[in-house]
This record gives C-alpha cells, structure tokens and sequence, in this order.
C-alpha cells in the first residue's frame, strides 16, 4: 500500500475528513469526541494568517481518500532552552495500519521538525496502546516515564488572579 500512498501537508479542503479522523482518533483513544466547530479552529491554526502555528500531514491513499495524519507544531524546551517538535497527533485508520504509513508519516514529520531547523521531535501515546509502542520502538525512539495533566484556565471565584 505505501508505494502508491503519499504523505503531503493538508489543504484546506481536507479539513471535513481531517476532522473525521480525529474523531477516530478520539474514539480509538477512548476520548470525548471534538468539541463541535473543529474544522473553523483547525483553519485558524493551519491556515490562518502569519506563520501556521500547527502543521498537518495527511497520509492519502493512491484513489485519493485521506487514510491519516499527524499534527505537529514547534515548542520549548526550558532545560535544553532549544526549541524541538511536538508531534500531536499521528492516526491511521485501522485498514491502512500495518501498511508503512506511519513510517511515510513519520519520516514526513521528521522531514518537517528538519525544515523548521529542529534536532527532536517529541511525543506521547497511551500506555495501554502496545502497537504504537512497539511501532515508535523500532523507529529508534527513545521513552520517558511522565504523566500528561490539564488544568482549565478558568479561575475559580474569589481566586486571586494576576496584575
């Protein structure tokens, strides 16, 4: 399948089945779905104007249809004080793994944290997702034990805040 498969940035009118897969993605991750409006704030943040703060690389099969992506979007590092490549997301439809996709991703990803001027690229993935693990395992990539936490930014009344 990878032979005749391709890995390009989206395009804007890609963004209905980008969201589609991140759907996927949540469900597969046993996540909330996207909040609805998706498709409006991923246009922002990749095509809106200025340097696009978030990249996506679509993985798109030889008739056309978009079989994956991966996100991806610069940040820092404090204790290197270097800025590396956070790669987001990275999803395949369950018929297009085991295919070399994520390898054609993944090295379009790399291709990119190199473009950008970047030495790393760093990610995360579920403990429990065993294929992910082995798959990133024989890349070369390297794991750190860490937990992932959110906190809203909306203070609680009576909070002190800034000045």
């Amino acid at each position: 399948m990878n032979e005749d498969a391709a890995v390009r940035h989206a395009h804007p009118e890609d963004l209905p089945r980008v969201v589609e897969l991140v759907a996927e993605h949540a469900a597969y991750e046993k996540a909330a779905p996207p909040a609805p409006g998706l498709a409006d704030r991923l246009a922002g943040l990749l095509f809106g104007p200025g340097r696009p703060r978030l990249r996506c690389l679509v993985a798109v099969l030889p008739d056309g249809t978009l079989a994956g992506y991966a996100t991806c979007a610069p940040e820092l590092s404090t204790w290197d004080g270097v800025e590396y490549l956070h790669m987001d997301c990275l999803y395949l439809t369950e018929a297009s793994r085991g295919h070399g996709l994520g390898a054609l991703l993944m090295a379009a990803v790399r291709a990119e944290a190199h473009a950008l001027g970047l030495t790393e690229i760093q990610w995360q993935t579920p403990v429990w997702n065993e294929g992910a693990i082995r798959f990133y395992d024989r890349l070369g990539a390297t794991s750190k034990e860490k937990r992932r936490y959110t906190l809203p930014t909306a203070l609680p009344d009576g909070a002190p805040s800034l000045h």
